[in-house]
Formats: C-alpha cells, structure tokens, sequence
C-alpha cells in the first residue's frame, strides 16, 4: 500500500511539473512579441537619450522617427555596407539594418579574421546632422555598453549613454550617473591630425584635457573597462570618419567644373 502511495506521489507530481511547464511555455510565447517590442522600445530610448532627447519607453518609436534618418553599417575599411531610410522604412543599400545588428558578434567577426559591419545612427536635431555610435565591452563583472553622439564634425561628443548588465552599485554601476556622464559632454575623439584618440577614463583626469575625464572613485575596473571599450570600438571607424570627412570638403565635379570656367570666361573678358 505504501509502494502504491508513493508511486501515486510521483506520477501527480510529475504530471503537474509537465502541466505548469507547458503553462509556462504558452505565457512565454504569448509575451514573446511584447518582450520584443519592448526591447526595440529601450534601445530607441538609449538613442535618443545619447542626443539629449528624453521620453518613456512606449513613446520612444514616434521620436526615433522623428529625429533619426538614416542608420549605416560600416566596415573598418570605411566602406558603407548597407543603409537603411529610417522616414520610408526602406533598405537603400545591402540587407541588414543597423538597428538589427548584434554588436557583439560583428566584433567576434573581426577578432576572427573577418569583415565586420559596425552601426552608425545619423539624426538631425535643431538643424545639425549628428551622428551616434555604439559601443560594448567589458567592465568588472559583465558587459558594458555607451551610445556616444557626435557633432557635424564627427569628433565633438554633444552627448552620452552608458549602462551596464551587472557593475557594483554605487562603485562602477555609476557610469549610468549625470556624474560620470557629463564630463564627456564636449571632449572630442579625434587629435589634430584627424586620428581617432577616443577618450581617456582614468584618475585625476585634467578637466580641460579635451580627451580624458575622470575615472570612477572606487570603480578602476569598470573604468579601465570603459576607457578600453571606447578605444578600441571607435578606432574602428576611423576610415569611416576620414572618408566622410574629406568628401564634406571635396568640391563636387560640376561645382568644381563650373567654377573652372567662370575662371576661364572671366580672363577672356
């Protein structure tokens, strides 16, 4: 009688474990769509928070539209790899949007020999185009990630994002702070020679220095962390950066053209 008690035990037990677990799996899959979309949500608010633009999550979409236009991925040869119309929802070039594009594997391709394809966001606010850069590396003890905001000029931050996945609270986890933040507002990538340098996260940073800010107190791992993370994917787009650059300068043909014979008709008058 006892054997059969505990074999009753066992198969209900069982039999309600594989209920809950098909439950579980129905709830997960009804959710799955709205975990998705509120993913997509927070990423586009991480975006717009980089250029100074705050909104709730469930309103991130509407101003993402707004103010971002074009999202690039970009090889670290310079090249364009695909672009994509934020306005029309259309792939103008290549196949994956940037949006899409899982940071941590292109930097695996890279590592392993192979072309990677790095995302720029283009945004237009108060008249300005910008650009916003993506970055991901490691802290203490996981992940750490920023959205760094670039001027016209492709190298004067005019804004920042940075988040972690595990930092200590109240020691590295305060790279989320306006503290740690604010100090990059105004620091510039680029040397005079137009290389990328990135910025310097270390103790006692000289305030005025334009590529260095002060490192975290009591958070050196997470800050030699952040300063590793910012050198390294930055300098990726450096041929980017130079090829953008010189073509903002580069007279177009037919300006260049035209201006050649203005010159010409003006000494035969």
């Amino acid at each position: 009688m006892k054997s059969f008690s505990n074999k009753y035990i066992f198969i209900y037990s069982a039999v309600l474990v594989a209920i809950v677990a098909v439950i579980l799996s129905v709830v997960a899959m009804g959710l799955k769509d709205r975990q998705q979309e509120n993913i997509r949500n927070e990423k586009m608010q991480t975006l717009l928070a980089a250029i100074n633009v705050t909104i709730d999550r469930d309103g991130a979409e509407a101003l993402y539209k707004e103010y971002f236009t074009r999202e690039l991925t970009v090889g670290t040869d310079g090249s364009i790899l695909s672009e994509y119309d934020i306005a029309t929802g259309e792939m103008i070039s290549g196949t994956e949007r940037a949006f899409n594009v899982n940071l941590k594997a292109e930097q695996g391709k890279e590592k392993a020999g192979q072309q990677g394809a790095f995302p720029v966001y283009l945004f237009q606010k108060d008249g300005q185009t910008g650009y916003v850069i993506p970055t991901q590396g490691n802290g203490l003890w996981g992940p750490v990630y920023a959205n760094i905001a670039l001027d016209a000029d492709l190298n004067t931050i005019i804004g920042v994002t940075f988040s972690h996945d595990s930092e200590t609270p109240g020691l590295g986890a305060e790279i989320t702070t306006e503290k740690f933040q604010a100090p990059f507002i105004g620091k510039k990538i680029l040397d005079e020679n137009g290389t990328v340098v990135s910025i310097a996260v270390k103790k006692h940073a000289n305030p005025e220095g334009e590529h260095e800010v002060d490192a975290i107190s009591g958070g050196t791992m997470t800050s030699n962390g952040v300063s590793a993370m910012l050198g390294n994917d930055l300098a990726r787009y450096q041929a980017y950066i130079t090829n953008t650059l010189q073509s903002s300068v580069e007279p177009q043909p037919a300006v260049e053209e035209a201006a050649n014979n203005n010159e010409k008709e003006a000494s035969n008058e």
